[in-house]
């Protein structure tokens, strides 16, 4: 903390040594009025999508012009989401920055097709950690610390310092779990201190509740919805807008019964029923009229471009088109990891599947498979039938010995395989195993005591494993080797950023070896004896490539992923050997570089 922001915080704090109630930390360069704040709570249950709600409703009030910043507010105690247990929060999402976040700021970031940072997702573990840190210095001024005003007002701090950070016209804060739960009670509490400091035209409150519809009844119930919605505003938060969750249409009946218990007008009750794709809802919302809702509640509608709007429905329009339109081709990849009984631990290559689904216009079935359930016996029969592999990233043993089969089965019988991070890894060792004659390759993280480490951690790396900071994380740069598959799938750029989520590497003594039998290193870190890429000639196999990095986490809907995208044109070609596409062979002249994002992608274009 630098020296005058720690005078501005002392100034606030200082402020409740007196006579006063008040508690309000301004961060440097704040300006009241000039950022708006949209706050999406959930009722009656979790899991209604808040995040796709929320992330949709940003997205089309930016493509109004109007800069918008997320923010995820988690009530659980960790610092961060690293640690998670996919089966119970889903997949670890990395940010460019290397925050370790929740699932919910990827649904952000390919929504809004931007960077977010690690300003963009909070946890309770985060606000007691900055409270306790500033007691122990002394910063509170001999004041007893506690959750009113001190904590509510830490996070009060750090919206308002987003507010700052993002210049954004809206911030869109999504409180995880449910109103009523004890773990995020204190964060709308903050909210509604927030509304009240901020004044009217200030906050816009939505609520998403759920409205069931029991198959022994034949009609809606609104009773569980009325009573969530309650809660809401006994915690003192009068909703202005609620989206009702529903498997089908919501009735009017059932949105005049919702506005009649909540106060809400009947235009502001809006149906969130299922659709095919959650690409299709910020379309849904803009039809409903929910940005025009918003921009009155907030007083906004002077900062709208229209201009901008109709080029931003018009791109995203060619996408849906293609989304909606049939496709005759059809593929099955295998996604072949140890979570699979749970999609949202692949969240993000589901996603970047279904990007390249739209692109190639080829319908994508995924067979989910367990490798703890694979051996040199069944992978044959789990596999057959399949037009490409992927092997997805993990931690642990459980299961690896069934992927290095899934590899081996991919290389020998010439099946598109794509590797991830430990993907990566397994099929160097399988590579090493059954190509180089190296019958103990294996990993360090699995058998320390290996005779062939062919993965292990690297000596730099291991000086500061006690530190806990051995750990690849965020965006890395990589050079791209010149003349090979993945310098072309990235248009021949010399260097790509991605993201990384690893400790183990290719240890450097086995390179050689493994190059001399034909493994190609085509990727690399700057300056550094780390291998981020491989691949296999095409003269050896169709398409046989892995990356340390995780390319899912920056593939976007209007940009799929080259590497994502090479597998499934891969698959096609293996699906249809007779038949040949105009749109199969990657033209580095139709990928461009976002400098924005710092990435290379194939942009989605109407034609």
């Amino acid at each position: 903390m630098n020296e005058d922001v720690q005078q501005d915080l002392l100034a606030s704090l200082g402020n409740t040594t007196q006579e006063t109630e008040f508690f309000t930390l301004i961060p440097p360069g704040y300006v009241k009025g000039r950022t708006k704040y949209v706050v999406v709570l959930g009722t009656v249950m979790s899991g209604l999508g808040k995040g796709i709600f929320s992330s949709s409703l940003a997205k089309i009030l930016k493509d109004k012009g109007l800069r918008v910043a997320p923010i995820k507010m988690e009530g659980y105690l960790n610092i961060d989401s690293g640690t998670l247990n996919p089966y119970r929060h889903g997949e670890v999402f990395v940010l460019d920055d290397g925050m370790e976040t929740d699932m919910d700021l990827g649904t952000y970031e390919r929504m809004l097709d931007e960077n977010l940072s690690r300003g963009n997702f909070t946890t309770s573990g985060q606000i007691f950690t900055r409270i306790l840190e500033r007691e122990r210095h002394g910063q509170y001024l001999g004041r007893d610390v506690q959750m009113i005003p001190h904590v509510t007002g830490e996070v009060k701090r750090t919206l308002r310092q987003l507010a700052v950070d993002s210049k954004a016209d809206i911030v869109f804060i999504e409180v995880g779990g449910t109103v009523g739960d004890y773990e995020n009670g204190y964060f709308i509490e903050a909210i509604r201190e927030l509304a009240y400091e901020e004044g009217e035209e200030a906050v816009g409150v939505v609520a998403l509740t759920y409205i069931m519809e029991p198959q022994s009844l034949g009609e809606q119930k609104s009773k569980a919805a009325q009573l969530g919605l309650r809660q809401v505003m006994q915690a003192g938060l009068q909703p202005h807008i609620i989206a009702c969750r529903c498997p089908s249409p919501v009735s009017d009946k059932v949105r005049e019964k919702i506005s009649m218990f909540s106060n809400v007008p009947l235009r502001r009750v809006f149906s969130m029923h299922d659709v095919a794709s959650i690409y299709l809802v910020p379309e849904m919302l803009r039809e409903a009229g929910m940005d025009r809702e918003v921009l009155t509640l907030l007083n906004l509608h002077d900062r709208v471009n229209q201009r901008s709007e109709d080029r931003a429905r018009r791109t995203w329009q060619s996408f849906i088109d293609k989304l909606q339109q049939p496709k005759e081709k059809n593929i099955t990849i295998a996604i072949a990891g140890k979570y699979t009984s749970l999609r949202d631990a692949y969240a993000s290559i589901d996603k970047a599947l279904e990007h390249c689904s739209v692109h190639t216009r080829c319908n994508i079935h995924l067979r989910w498979l367990d490798t703890t359930e694979i051996d040199v016996h069944n992978v044959v029969e789990h596999l057959r039938g399949c037009h490409g592999i992927i092997v997805p990233g993990g931690f642990g043993v459980r299961g690896a010995e069934g992927k290095i089969q899934c590899v081996r089965y991919a290389r020998e019988n010439h099946v598109p395989y794509l590797g991830i991070c430990l993907g990566f890894q397994m099929a160097v060792v399988e590579f090493a195993r059954h190509v180089c004659g190296l019958a103990d390759a294996n990993t360090t993280e699995f058998a320390p005591n290996c005779k062939d480490p062919v993965i292990d951690v690297l000596p730099e790396q291991k000086k500061i494993e006690g530190l806990g900071g051995n750990m690849r994380l965020g965006g890395k740069d990589v050079v791209l080797k010149p003349d090979t598959l993945i310098r072309r799938l990235y248009g021949d750029h010399p260097t790509v950023r991605l993201r990384f989520r690893h400790r183990y590497e290719v240890e450097p003594r086995y390179i050689p070896v493994l190059e001399q039998h034909g493994l190609i290193f085509s990727g690399h870190a700057p300056n550094q004896p780390i291998m981020q890429m491989f691949e296999l000639s095409s003269s050896v196999h169709p398409y046989f490539v892995g990356t340390q990095a995780h390319p899912c986490l920056t593939s976007r809907p209007l940009s799929p992923d080259p590497l994502f995208l090479g597998l499934v044109e891969a698959a096609i070609q293996r699906a249809y050997p007779q038949q040949v596409f105009s749109d199969m062979t990657p033209d580095p002249s139709d990928i461009t570089r976002d400098k924005t994002k710092g990435s290379i992608h194939r942009p989605l274009v109407a034609n």
